[in-house]
């Protein structure tokens, strides 16, 4: 059993890799199939499931992206690709990054916040799994922290990818994130204290860090958990419709001359905006792309962050500042999914040209649809991908009823654990970190 300690180490060097905390139990450098040198050998791929990869820190997370892109490209997904999903949820309405034995009791420790937002996306999207999706709605309102936030795994501070997550997710299944609150704090308050306000420099303003520093020093803007929560900030879901276009560029938080001297909040009303201009003006000092900078690496592009902040950039109405960002996913995008063989990043890149309303099947000269489809169970049924480019009607551009309701892990692991072993886990909450297995 691992310590606190080490739990809390092994979920940062995952957050520093895959872009969220990951998978607790992760005690050992994956590779080398020996214990207190190495995991266990890697998981044999279940039916049913999509990509090829181990799925031991990544199934649902990919499942479920793959289920939620191909459903808004109008494939049908086979039975038991849905049948896979369902299985993996716990009794109390969570799911783990994965579950090798479904008729086992699950761990709640191990219950995966980021699973359980992609998965209760991706349900709804299907539709036709209203129980499974209350009771996911049940377990993040059961697993809230008292600051309105949520973490990777319950129990631990939150962070501002998993509270992003946890807020599409209740937007997806109809439920007002204002209206899920701990001791006086809803969903929106805990996301609002990882974005960064007017007391921070002028270029870090509207940004999100992934949590704040432990001492209280200023923590800076984290690119991918500025564009995961960007997408909650701007009030959407997964898959995201084109259908807020505006002309205007999004608004820089306004501030009083000179700035603040008090950290406060950023306007629940401003917030959407604020994260859009920040991630604007780092598209275009990145020349179209969000940055990846680890210590003792070359900064590196950072696809998953760049989709993202695409995504949360449609959302908020403003797809002009995303386009650039999409035509270097379209052209860049290759490598991010290994040639189509990576299934979260495939679908990740379907979401996006949906959302761009480019089309999937000709995304930088791929067929994306395609590419998903090959990944997993052959599909029931498959029909238009999406609306092209320049299209008056988005893909999936309906809203979900409201209810009635209150990259690569192991080219940065050793890098990942160096840093966690000589500096303990306080340095990482502010560093880039890139998704690999769970992007």
């Amino acid at each position: 059993m691992l310590t606190a300690a080490r739990l809390g180490a092994a979920a940062l060097t995952a957050a520093l890799l895959t872009g969220t905390a990951a998978a607790p139990a992760l005690a050992d450098t994956p590779g080398t199939g020996t214990a207190g040198t190495g995991t266990a050998p890697a998981a044999a791929v279940p039916d049913g499931l999509y990509g090829k990869g181990d799925p031991t820190y990544d199934g649902v997370w990919r499942q479920s992206l793959a289920l939620t892109a191909l459903t808004a490209a109008k494939v049908t997904p086979a039975d038991s690709a849905v049948a896979w999903l369902t299985g993996q949820q716990c009794a109390d309405g969570g799911w783990p990054s994965y579950r090798a034995d479904a008729s086992a009791a699950c761990d709640a420790g191990t219950e995966d916040s980021n699973a359980t937002a992609v998965a209760v996306q991706a349900l709804v999207a299907l539709g036709g799994h209203q129980d499974a999706v209350d009771k996911g709605v049940q377990w993040f309102k059961a697993n809230q922290n008292a600051d309105g936030s949520w973490a990777y795994n319950p129990g631990n501070p939150g962070d501002a990818n998993s509270t992003g997550l946890a807020v599409n997710a209740l937007i997806a299944a109809g439920i007002d994130p204002a209206a899920v609150a701990k001791t006086g704090r809803n969903a929106f308050d805990g996301l609002a204290a990882f974005q960064l306000g007017c007391a921070a420099p002028a270029g870090q303003r509207g940004g999100f860090v992934y949590q704040p520093s432990p001492d209280g020093t200023p923590a800076e803007a984290n690119g991918l958990a500025g564009g995961q929560a960007s997408l909650a900030a701007a009030g959407g879901r997964l898959p995201v419709a084109n259908t807020n276009r505006t002309d205007a560029a999004p608004k820089a938080l306004a501030c009083p001359e000179g700035g603040a001297t008090a950290a406060t909040a950023v306007p629940r009303a401003d917030s959407g905006e604020a994260a859009g201009a920040y991630l604007t003006a780092q598209l275009a000092a990145g020349g179209g792309h969000l940055t990846l900078a680890l210590p003792g690496a070359a900064p590196a592009p950072d696809h998953a962050a760049t989709a993202w902040a695409s995504l949360g950039l449609v959302q908020g109405g403003h797809p002009q500042q995303a386009a650039a960002a999409v035509d270097w996913l379209a052209k860049e995008g290759g490598t991010w999914t290994k040639g189509g063989t990576d299934a979260a990043a495939t679908a990740t890149l379907v979401l996006v040209a949906q959302a761009a309303q480019r089309d999937p099947a000709a995304f930088g000269g791929t067929d994306l649809v395609k590419q998903l489809t090959a990944l997993g169970p052959a599909p029931k049924a498959a029909g238009a991908a999406s609306a092209p480019a320049n299209s008056s009607t988005p893909a999936n551009s309906s809203a979900p009823a409201k209810k009635d309701d209150g990259g690569s892990l192991n080219k940065y692991w050793p890098l990942g654990i160096g840093l966690l072993i000589g500096v303990g886990g306080g340095l990482l909450l502010s560093l880039q970190r890139k998704r690999g297995a769970k992007l």
